[in-house]
């Protein structure tokens, strides 16, 4: 039973109106916790929706100072919010690769500027980052998305290594293709959507897409104490993709 595993813990959840932010924040709901989710619309999957841009210093602060205001200060951030822009590294324009990278990268270096400190003065705490497959391999058509998911990465690895002192765990999972809104967008505005999600499903050898819930009970693993000799790693979540990426 993993149910009661987050009982008395504070999470605050970005991109939690959708997708894997959904699915996160309600599997971390049921685990016990007490959920504050950030989106640019409410979502209405946690126990407070918080409407604010994790590109704006002010939103994200308003928002933690009411995260704090209902729950106290969280004792679990997760960064899941994230935006992307089709194209390779010549036709994406440069204030596209600014534009992800300030939501992607910097979004999660103003939530730990955010959380951190109360985390220490607690004596603890745990950071989960969102990466992708993506961000190890060549990827021509998503060239700026994959590069700020590459960034986190060695974010993951730095700030784990800076917070270890003060007992702070981050770690970060990278999945490939989960069945998501987002994603099954993309297959339909493909000219044969049927094609295009069967030709995405054969790029796994496990034979499908993974489930946002599947991503969820991966976080819930590293937001829990039993993961607390885990920092620093970023967990595959792919079906097998990268032991082929075909």
């Amino acid at each position: 039973m993993t149910d009661g595993l987050l009982n008395g813990r504070v999470a605050l959840v970005s991109g939690a109106a959708s997708g894997i932010g959904a699915a996160i924040a309600a599997r971390f709901r049921t685990a016990g916790a007490r959920v504050a989710g950030v989106d640019l619309i409410a979502g209405g999957t946690t126990d407070c929706d918080l409407v604010a841009d994790v590109s704006s210093d002010a939103a994200l602060a308003l928002a933690y100072d009411e995260t704090v205001r209902r729950f106290g200060a969280p004792d679990i951030l997760v960064h899941a919010a994230a935006a992307s822009v089709p194209g390779g590294t010549l036709d994406t324009d440069p204030a596209d690769y600014a534009r992800l990278y300030d939501v992607n990268l910097i979004g999660a270096v103003r939530l730990m500027r955010l959380c951190v400190p109360a985390m220490r003065e607690r004596g603890g705490g745990v950071v989960i980052l969102l990466s992708s497959i993506n961000a190890d391999f060549a990827t021509p058509t998503l060239s700026a998305y994959a590069a700020t998911k590459a960034a986190i990465n060695n974010l993951t690895k730095t700030a784990a290594l800076e917070f270890a002192s003060d007992s702070i765990r981050v770690n970060a999972i990278a999945p490939a293709s989960i069945d998501t809104p987002l994603l099954r967008g993309s297959f339909h505005s493909a000219s044969d959507p049927a094609a295009a999600r069967a030709a995405n499903e054969a790029r796994h050898p496990l034979g499908r897409l993974g489930r946002a819930d599947e991503v969820a009970e991966l976080a819930l693993f590293l937001a829990s104490d039993a993961a607390e000799w885990i920092t620093g790693a970023v967990y595959p979540i792919d079906g097998g993709a990268r032991v082929t990426r075909r």
